[in-house]
C-alpha cells in the first residue's frame, strides 16, 4: 500500500467504480460490502496508485460532495497523454471545471467534476521550469508587474 491513500465518499459507489474504469482506467480491486447492500470500500488502482471509494454513510458521519453540496480539493491524475485523458473524461460524462490548456508552471491541466461530485485535474508534464520562475509567473498572474521581483 503506498505512504497516502485516499478515500472518497460517494453516492452509489458501485456504480462510480465502472465510471473510474471507463474515464479514468482505473482496475478494481477487493470490494467490501455490507449487509444493507452499501460499499465500506472498492480499492481502485489507477496507475501506481490506489483510491478507495465507499458509499455514503451519514450515520457515521460519511457523506460524499453531492450531500455537502460541493467538494473542498481536487485529485490529479499525472498522464502521458492529457488530451485523451481528458476526452476519455468528458465522453464518460464529466463535466469541464477548468479547460485543459497549457498552465504557466509548465503542465498541460485542466479539472473537471465527476457524476459523483468530486473534481478530477489531468495533468501532463511538458516542461520543467525552476521553482523560482514558477514563482515569479504566479506573482505576475495574481497582478505583479513582470520584471518585478518577489523573493
Amino acid at each position: 500500500m503506498p505512504t497516502i491513500t485516499a478515500h472518497i465518499i460517494v453516492r452509489d459507489a458501485a456504480r462510480a467504480a465502472d465510471w473510474y474504469a471507463q474515464a479514468l482506467g482505473a482496475e478494481t480491486g477487493a470490494r467490501i460490502r455490507v449487509p444493507d447492500g452499501r460499499y465500506m470500500q472498492i480499492e481502485l488502482h489507477i496507475g501506481d496508485s490506489q483510491l478507495m471509494i465507499a458509499d455514503e454513510f451519514p450515520e457515521m458521519g460519511a457523506i460524499s460532495p453531492q450531500t455537502l453540496g460541493g467538494t473542498y480539493g481536487a485529485l490529479t491524475v499525472a498522464v502521458d497523454d492529457a488530451e485523451a485523458a481528458w476526452q476519455r473524461a468528458l465522453d464518460a460524462g464529466a463535466d469541464v471545471f477548468h479547460e485543459l490548456e497549457d498552465a504557466f508552471w509548465g503542465e498541460r491541466h485542466g479539472q473537471f467534476i465527476d457524476p459523483f461530485g468530486h473534481r478530477w485535474g489531468v495533468t501532463q508534464r511538458l516542461e520543467e521550469i525552476a521553482p523560482e520562475e514558477v514563482e515569479r509567473r504566479a506573482a505576475v498572474l495574481f497582478g505583479a508587474p513582470a520584471d518585478q521581483s518577489v523573493l
